[in-house]
């Protein structure tokens, strides 16, 4: 969801006569460490099925990739909406962790999806997620929301993802608009100045 969530934010902004001119001027710290996680995550869920040991450890592997990721969050918290981000990754991460490393996901709300995920879910794990049981802890955390039309693309989400991307849609807002009044406002004081130097001249 968290692609649909930027995708959805990038849209709205532009709607708003936004633009990118913040991405020239954002400074992000550690930035290197969100595509380097994203491969990590992507490369676990290629293999991890291929090779008995990492299907092991790769619980693990995931509440390290989330430990990451809110260290990240932290140390950018002064960035618009990191801090609501911050906290839909916490809420994933808490269910997460206290369930090995595995998202539960209600049978229920995944009726909507592919009858492929749902088996496989019956039969073990598929990438991080694993089926909603009695034996779950804390599941109201976990993927339990179903999203279907009029969304063109049904999916299941957590309580934790709503929140993440209502940080991530405060972000890019503030990336794509609030700048654009920064950029005319420094462009507004430039035609002034030139304006006043025309006038000394008159």
């Amino acid at each position: 969801m968290v692609f649909d969530g930027i995708l959805l934010s990038l849209l709205i902004g532009f709607l708003r006569g936004g633009n990118l001119y913040g991405l020239a001027t954002l400074k992000i710290r550690w930035g290197a460490f969100f595509p380097l996680l994203l491969l990590f995550e992507v490369t676990i869920f290629i293999f991890q099925h291929q090779f008995s040991w990492l299907e092991t450890v790769s619980g693990h592997l995931y509440i390290l990739i989330y430990i990451v990721g809110l260290l990240f969050l932290w140390v950018n918290r002064i960035q618009p909406g990191f801090m609501v981000i911050l906290l839909g990754v916490l809420l994933n991460f808490i269910v997460i962790s206290i369930n090995g490393g595995r998202m539960p996901v209600s049978m229920e709300a995944a009726k909507i999806l592919d009858p492929f995920y749902i088996e496989t879910l019956k039969n073990g794990v598929y990438a991080k997620h694993t089926l909603l049981t009695e034996h779950t802890r804390l599941g109201f955390l976990g993927d339990i929301i179903p999203i279907t039309n009029p969304y063109p693309k049904d999916q299941v989400v957590s309580i934790g993802d709503i929140v993440m991307n209502i940080g991530i849609f405060l972000f890019i807002q503030s990336l794509m608009v609030i700048h654009k009044g920064n950029s005319l406002n420094e462009g507004g004081g430039v035609n002034e100045q030139h304006g006043r130097k025309e006038g000394v001249k008159c």
